[in-house]
């Protein structure tokens, strides 16, 4: 069985999180990030998508309704990464946040990837990201991939947004 390897279609189709207020949570992720609110389940639970997906993320109140934040020491997920398609999605999402006066908890570039880092309403991680092209990304002199985190250049990513689009 070691031998096994995940086909490389596979792809990560949602994430479900506890949350202790579903509204401040739908603002966040779909009046804020622009997720689109497919279903509510009742009044605690709801899910939302990308592009009319049944669901990329799923929340729910079932268990965690007017609970605090879980620890940060504590096992759990770390953070949602939500991928971006190009670059300058990244630049609009960013704007958005900045307008919003919404606190940015990091921005990195790690060579494969350009990263901006937030908390939810309940204080889990949000990554929101892009990917560089394949053949963009970092080599070492073996020709192995070598992943880094530098800062993010802020203003060089808001600067696509004044650059034509192309169609």
């Amino acid at each position: 069985m070691s031998d096994y390897k995940i086909p490389a279609q596979t792809r990560i189709g949602h994430v479900h999180l506890k949350v202790s207020d579903l509204q401040k949570s739908l603002a966040f992720y779909c009046d804020l990030l622009g997720f689109d609110k497919i279903m509510m389940y009742g009044s605690q639970a709801a899910f939302i998508s990308a592009g009319g997906y049944h669901h990329h993320i799923g929340l729910n109140t079932w268990q965690s309704k007017g609970a605090p934040p879980a620890p940060d020491y504590a096992p759990g997920l770390y953070h949602t990464a939500i991928l971006y398609p190009e670059r300058r999605d990244l630049a609009v999402i960013l704007q958005r946040l900045i307008n919003a006066e919404y606190t940015i908890s990091g921005a990195s570039d790690h060579g494969v990837s350009e990263a901006i880092y937030l908390r939810d309403p309940d204080g889990n991680g949000v990554e929101l990201y892009w990917d560089r092209p394949k053949e963009q990304w970092p080599l070492d002199d073996n020709g192995e991939l070598t992943m880094f985190t530098q800062r993010l250049d802020l203003e060089g990513l808001l600067a696509t947004l004044s650059e034509p689009e192309l169609s």
